[in-house]
C-alpha cells in the first residue's frame, strides 16, 4: 500500500527534522547508535540514549513563537498552524563502563530505556537505565557567576608586595632556649605580618557576581543499583508519582523515588531449579491511572495483567491475555517469533499493544479472550525464518507506539522501515515509510487498489520468497539496518524514530 494512502481517514506524513544524520561515506560509531527514544507527558520534550550511555534532551521551539501564557499555547493548533520543531538541548553521560568482579561480568554503559518524571520548579526529572543500574537525573537551567574583579591591581602590586615581604623578613621571630618558637608571635596575622593599620591598599578580595546568563546542569539524584541479577529490560513509572518498577528476566521491583537502598520484589518467576525455566519476562508497564495496577509480557507471548492490591508477592496475576495458536502451525521458530518484545499502554489505559515478531496486537483489558486487533508486519517474512535464525536477526526487539488519540500504532521494521496501523478492524490504512528525509522513497510506485485478493497476497509473498532482496511489497530487505527505537507524540501525530545514530521526526 503507498504511503498517505489506504482506508478512511489515512494519514499523509511528511519529513519534519532529523538529528545526527551522517554524511555519504561516513562510518557510524557503535557507541552512537540510538538505543532509547521517549516522550514526556506534555511533548514539549524529547529524550534519546545511546549505546555509549550518553542522554541527549531535544526541546520544542515553536511554542515559543506564539507567546502567551500557558492556556494559550495549549488551544494553539499546531497540525494546521505549523509543524513541530525541536532543537537541540543538552547533553549528559549517563553511564560508564563498568566490571562486575564477582562474577567477572563487564556491565556495559548502553542506554536500555529512558523514563520522564514529573517536573517541579522548571527542573526536568528523569530515569534512565544500563543493563544494571538506574539513574534518577534534573536538569536544571543555573544562573551563571562570574568574578567581576581581579584580585590584584598588576601597578600596585609589586611595590606593596615588597614593602609586606621586606617587613617579615625585618622582624625577627622570638626564640626559646630549647630552639622553639613562642606560640604568641602566631596568635595574631597582623604580630607576624606587621600589616600597616588600614591594611594593604592593593589587597582586593574578588567579587562574585551572577549574570544573567544561564547553563544547563544535569545532576545525579539517586542511584538505584545492585537489585538485578539479570539485564533490566523495563522501567515504568508509577500515575501515582512516586514509586517506579524495573524489570530483568525473572524479577519486577518496586521502588521509591526517594529511597535507593532498598526495592520490594513484587514479581518472582525464577524456578527452584533454573532446568525448569520455561519463559522469562520481556517488558512491563504500569498502568497510566491505576497506580495498583500493572503489566507485564513473557516469551511465550502472553501478558499478565497484576493487582498490586492482592498482595504483596504477585505470584498471580488478575488477568491473562495470550491468543491461542492454530492446529497444525506449530513450527521450530514457533516460539521463538512469539516472544513480546515490547508492550504500551494506551493513554486511557483501555487498550494494551503488544509486539511480537511478526506481528501488533492491540489488546482490550477487559476481554481477555483474543486481541481487538493483530497487525501483519512481517508476514513476508516468514519463508525467511531460516536465514533470519541463523544470523540472530529473529531475535530482534522491535518497540512500538501509539498515538495520543488511539486511534493508530506503529512499529518499526528492517531495512529502516517503520508501519503505522489505523486502529479498528474496519479500516484498511497501513502506511509504510522509510526513516530517511524522503519517507515514501522506498514505496511501490504502482496504483493503489481498493483491496487486495488472498490470491495476489499469496503470490506477492512468493515473489518475495523467491527474490533474495526484496520482499512482499517489492521492497529492499536488509536486516543489517533495523528501526528498532520509535515513540509517537503524546498529543499530536507526530513520530520519532531512530535508525542508527540518526534522529527522524515525521508529522502528518
Amino acid at each position: 500500500m503507498k504511503g498517505g494512502e489506504g482506508g478512511d481517514g489515512a494519514l499523509e506524513w511528511k519529513f519534519s527534522q532529523v538529528f545526527g544524520e551522517r554524511t555519504a561515506g561516513e562510518e557510524v560509531q557503535e557507541v552512537d547508535i540510538i538505543s532509547a527514544i521517549e516522550f514526556d507527558k506534555s511533548g514539549d520534550h524529547l529524550a534519546t540514549g545511546d549505546r555509549g550511555g550518553r542522554v541527549v534532551l531535544f526541546e520544542r521551539t515553536d511554542k515559543k513563537e506564539h507567546g502567551g501564557n500557558r492556556k494559550d499555547l495549549e488551544k494553539t493548533d499546531y497540525s494546521i498552524s505549523k509543524h513541530p520543531e525541536f532543537r537541540y538541548k543538552t547533553e549528559f553521560q549517563s553511564h560508564e563502563p563498568e566490571f562486575d568482579y564477582l562474577k567477572s561480568l563487564e556491565i556495559e554503559e548502553k542506554i536500555n530505556k529512558i523514563r520522564w518524571c514529573q517536573s517541579a520548579n522548571g527542573a526536568l526529572f528523569l530515569l534512565s537505565t544500563n543493563d544494571k543500574t538506574i539513574k534518577y537525573w534534573k536538569v536544571q537551567e543555573k544562573k551563571i557567576k562570574k568574578v567581576a574583579e581581579i584580585n590584584m591591581v598588576p601597578s600596585k602590586a609589586t611595590g606593596k608586595a615588597n614593602v609586606a615581604n621586606s617587613s617579615v623578613a625585618s622582624t625577627p621571630k622570638p626564640h626559646l632556649a630549647n630552639g622553639g618558637h613562642t606560640d604568641k608571635s602566631y596568635t595574631s596575622l597582623s604580630n607576624d605580618l606587621l600589616f600597616p593599620p588600614g591594611g594593604v591598599s592593593s589587597l582586593r578580595l574578588p567579587v562574585v557576581v551572577t549574570c544573567n546568563e544561564t547553563n544547563l546542569v544535569a545532576r545525579c539524584r539517586r542511584v538505584y543499583a545492585h537489585a538485578h541479577d539479570y539485564h533490566i529490560n523495563s522501567i515504568s513509572n508509577n500515575s501515582d508519582g512516586e514509586t517506579f518498577i524495573s524489570a530483568d528476566d525473572l524479577r519486577i521491583n518496586l521502588w521509591n523515588l526517594e529511597i535507593s537502598n532498598q526495592s520490594f520484589n513484587i514479581v518472582d518467576v525464577k524456578p527452584t531449579n533454573m532446568e525448569d525455566l520455561t519463559e522469562v519476562i520481556t517488558s512491563a508497564e504500569f498502568h497510566p491511572t491505576h497506580c495498583h495496577t500493572l503489566a507485564y509480557s513473557s516469551s511465550k507471548g502472553s501478558i499478565r495483567l497484576i493487582d498490586l492490591r492482592q498482595s504483596a508477592l504477585c505470584d498471580k496475576h488478575s488477568k491473562l491475555f495470550v491468543e491461542q495458536e492454530a492446529p497444525g502451525s506449530r513450527s521450530f521458530f514457533t516460539e521463538i517469533i512469539a516472544s513480546i518484545s515490547d508492550i504500551k499502554f494506551g493513554k486511557d489505559g483501555r487498550y494494551l499493544l503488544s509486539r511480537d515478531y511478526m506481528t501488533l496486537k492491540l489488546w482490550d483489558i477487559n476481554m481477555d479472550s483474543g486481541p481487538v486487533s493483530t497487525f501483519q508486519v512481517h508476514e513476508h517474512l516468514r519463508p525467511r525464518l531460516c536465514d533470519l535464525y541463523e544470523n540472530d536477526s529473529i531475535f530482534d526487539k522491535f518497540e512500538c507506539c501509539l498515538s495520543g488519540d488511539g486511534q493508530r500504532v506503529a512499529t518499526g521494521s528492517y531495512s529502516n522501515l517503520f508501519r503505522v496501523f489505523g486502529r479498528h478492524p474496519g479500516t484498511t490504512e497501513a502506511t509504510t515509510l522509510e526513516a530517511s528525509r524522503n519517507p515514501m522513497r522506498k514505496q511501490v510506485q504502482t496504483p493503489s487498489r481498493p483491496s487486495r485478493s488472498l490470491s495476489s497476497i499469496t503470490r506477492a509473498v512468493r515473489r518475495g520468497a523467491d527474490s533474495p532482496g526484496v520482499d512482499a511489497n517489492g521492497n529492499s530487505f536488509d536486516s543489517t539496518t533495523k528501526l528498532l527505537h520509535l515513540a509517537w507524540h503524546p498529543t499530536e501525530n507526530s513520530i520519532a524514530c531512530a535508525a542508527a545514530n540518526s534522529l527522524y521526526m515525521y508529522y502528518a
